[in-house]
């Protein structure tokens, strides 16, 4: 059907009508962020915890005889949320499926009060997170285009990123963020300098994950400069190429958060 070969063409292949039409697709994909045990506790009869005193509350009821145990059992939260989004000229056709997506897929974790702070970088960091907590999706891309003063230009992840430790480094959650990193690779800026700031970004972040759409292609190895360096300090590199491994994206991220 047309709609099922819409899933699996790549982005960068659509005609205009058709990416607009995936645009919308992308939006009703499941959200991708894993849950992990909060600190909060509720009232649940497979908990770990024995509910003493609403067991107690219950027993007074009862002369004193405790006729079942309640228990508690921890919360569950997605995990705080770090989104840098690489608006390169040859990210130009995936850079605005990818924010429509995120922006939907993360939404929930925003509902819940927890942490999605979203950058784009090409030559220079824009910070999207105002325009991300719009509610409407158009509203956002909107916003977000009027922001981002780089759009289709060149691609200098390492200065994008000293600039996001020396302005924005509050924003790292303890070790607890997931940081997810949207981007072919192609980085003309200074390999070295790429590879300090993504150590120090890894050493403040719970994971580092590569969105790369480049991985559309088969044998893909990340040989370029850039690449080699990002693809070093990932702690995995996933496919975001078309609608399908959009759809994936929540089982690899999870397999992912797995690992010791």
């Amino acid at each position: 059907s047309r709609l099922q070969r819409l899933r699996q063409a790549d982005f960068n292949q659509l005609s205009a009508s058709e990416y607009r039409l995936v645009e919308r697709l992308v939006r009703d994909i499941r959200r991708p962020v894993p849950e992990v045990p909060a600190r909060r506790v509720r009232a649940s009869p497979r908990g770990a915890r024995v509910h003493w005193s609403h067991t107690l509350q219950v027993a007074a009821h009862t002369g004193g005889e405790i006729m079942a145990l309640h228990r508690l059992q921890r919360r569950r939260q997605p995990l705080p949320l770090l989104l840098l989004v690489d608006v390169s000229g040859s990210m130009e056709r995936y850079a605005r499926l990818l924010l429509a997506f995120l922006h939907a897929a993360t939404r929930e974790v925003h509902r819940q009060r927890v942490r999605r702070d979203v950058f784009a970088f090409g030559t220079g960091l824009t910070d999207l997170t105002p325009a991300f907590r719009l509610a409407d999706t158009d509203a956002m891309l909107a916003a977000a285009g009027s922001a981002i003063q780089d759009f289709a230009g060149g691609t200098r992840l390492g200065e994008s990123l000293a600039e996001l430790r020396a302005r924005h480094a509050r924003r790292l959650v303890g070790r607890r963020t997931l940081v997810l990193i949207v981007s072919d690779g192609l980085d003309t800026g200074e390999p070295a300098q790429l590879a300090r700031e993504l150590q120090w970004l890894k050493r403040h972040s719970r994971r580092l994950l590569w969105l790369n759409p480049l991985l559309r292609y088969d044998g893909y190895t990340p040989s370029a400069r850039g690449a080699a360096v990002l693809h070093a300090a990932a702690d995995a590199m996933l496919a975001v190429h078309n609608a399908a491994k959009l759809q994936e994206l929540a089982t690899g991220i999870a397999a992912v958060m797995k690992q010791n």
